[in-house]
């Protein structure tokens, strides 16, 4: 098609442009840019515009180190550090030519989205995605969207975020349904917070509030940041768990935007109103534990049951569950599990305890031995952003691995869109008797919940707030 389309918002009229048979707006302000004094503000609708606006890229990403029908409405992960909508693995082409009008959005992460700083509010990235959200109410109709039925999903941090955004006031009426995939369990106290943000107000030379910070160059924070990262195993007394991750930042329980932590609200029936499909990788770890590092010695190990096992007889209990692993084995299990997989095995008994419709999912194919089905396979499967090629590529793929992914990558999105369109994925929901979960593979399967031994082993924990350990 020669002519590019045009659309007419809340705000002023937007040019795209047609790539094959999608209709691709990029670039989109749903608020003003954080930028000067609304650095570290809560973000401002954006402001009305004469004549068209170019929307045939994406805009700027946020300061970060390095890089009618449904809708369905994306939040990529990234540890709370990165965030670009511009990221080719993310190009949501082939997931809306599946049938939907797909949403994504850059929001604020790092310092500028998550920090605790003085005079600033809490959780502002969260807050630049229900602006986001309203953007798609006002808006979204437009484009061939119906606003009344929204599907929210997200991976990673993204999963932790759509999990808040099911208990926060307001975001209530924003979405109709939600996908959580693969989301970690952190979500700080404002102490824990706080002592985080003056670690790296200090490693900065500044104080952590917003009249020091607003001097800073965004370069000089990110940096500030990734030299706490560094040193994040020196405060493993003070810190706890945290330390075991790979960011300094998740959302923080403040008692007005963000009021609790997930798995109790939800249990109490704040998300009874929305659908919610949940799950997560078998081998989601293995992402870190596949790079390059030694076997890990006694001490981290007593260290890491020490913080992250659901109780003192951790480290037994996982010797009898998985007596075949090695050390290094038993470790990424665990922190698959206390990270991962039982975050969100948990989030889904709440919302069937709080009344809500829910259906769970793991993914288990792969397509190379060395990283198995790790964190960040799943999108990249739903978005069909990894291609056949760079599977064969890899030293270790399975041997039909190549003739695999597409069709894996069909499965997921058939059930993405037909949840997103109907509210029913296409297999029985979850409860804590049956646990029915749908199982990728090559061919997908329904069957109870696959990782029983680790269910077992954390099925008296309960997830929360983590804070400062002294």
């Amino acid at each position: 098609m020669d002519i590019e389309p045009e659309i007419r918002t809340a705000t002023g009229v937007v040019r795209g442009r047609w790539e094959d048979p999608v209709a691709v707006f990029r670039g989109i302000r749903y608020a003003e840019p954080p930028f000067g004094a609304r650095r570290f503000a809560a973000p401002v609708p954006a402001q009305r515009w004469d004549g068209i606006r170019d929307a045939r890229r994406f805009g700027p990403p946020v300061p970060q180190p390095g890089n009618t029908g449904s809708v369905m409405t994306s939040l990529s992960g990234g540890t709370y550090l990165e965030n670009n909508t511009a990221n080719p693995h993310l190009d949501a082409a082939t997931l809306a030519g599946a049938g939907v009008v797909v949403v994504s959005m850059n929001y604020r992460v790092g310092v500028d989205g998550f920090a605790r700083i003085t005079g600033a509010p809490d959780n502002r990235g969260i807050l630049d995605q229900i602006a986001a959200l309203g953007w798609v109410q006002d808006n979204i109709a437009a484009f061939g969207g119906d606003p009344s039925n929204v599907t929210v999903f997200g991976q990673s941090a993204g999963g932790a975020a759509i999990a808040a955004l099911l208990v926060m006031p307001r975001a209530a009426g924003l979405f109709r349904r939600a996908i959580s995939q693969s989301m970690p369990g952190t979500y700080f106290t404002p102490q824990l917070a706080a002592a985080i943000s003056t670690t790296i107000a200090t490693e900065a030379g500044v104080q952590a509030t917003v009249s020091d910070f607003s001097q800073l160059p965004p370069r000089a924070l990110t940096d500030a940041t990734t030299a706490v990262i560094a040193k994040m195993p020196e405060f493993v007394d003070i810190w706890g768990p945290l330390t075991f991750t790979p960011t300094p930042f998740s959302p923080l329980i403040d008692g007005d935007v963000l009021p609790s932590a997930p798995w109790s609200a939800v249990a109490g029936g704040a998300a009874r109103g929305v659908d919610l499909l949940i799950g997560h990788t078998r081998d989601e770890f293995r992402l870190y534990t596949s790079r390059p590092c030694s076997e890990p010695t006694p001490a981290h190990m007593t260290a890491a049951f020490h913080h992250l096992a659901p109780n003192a007889d951790g480290d037994r209990l996982y010797r009898t569950a998985y007596p075949d692993a090695s050390p290094s084995q038993r470790l990424e299990i665990l922190s698959t599990d206390w990270l991962f997989r039982m975050p969100s095995l948990h989030l889904a008994d709440a919302a069937y305890a709080g009344g809500g419709p829910v259906w769970l999912y793991e993914l288990t194919w792969s397509f190379n031995a060395e990283q198995g089905a790790s964190h960040c396979l799943d999108f990249l499967l739903l978005f069909g952003t990894l291609s056949p090629d760079e599977v064969r590529a890899h030293r270790a793929a399975h041997p039909n691995a190549a003739n695999e992914i597409n069709q894996v990558g069909q499965y997921m999105r058939a059930d993405w869109v037909r949840f997103a369109a109907t509210g029913k994925p296409g297999w029985a929901p979850y409860d804590p008797r049956t646990r029915t979960t749908r199982v990728y593979d090559a061919e997908p399967i329904t069957r109870p919940y696959p990782e029983d031994a680790s269910r077992r082993i954390w099925s008296a924990h309960r997830f929360d707030t983590l804070d400062l350990t002294h």
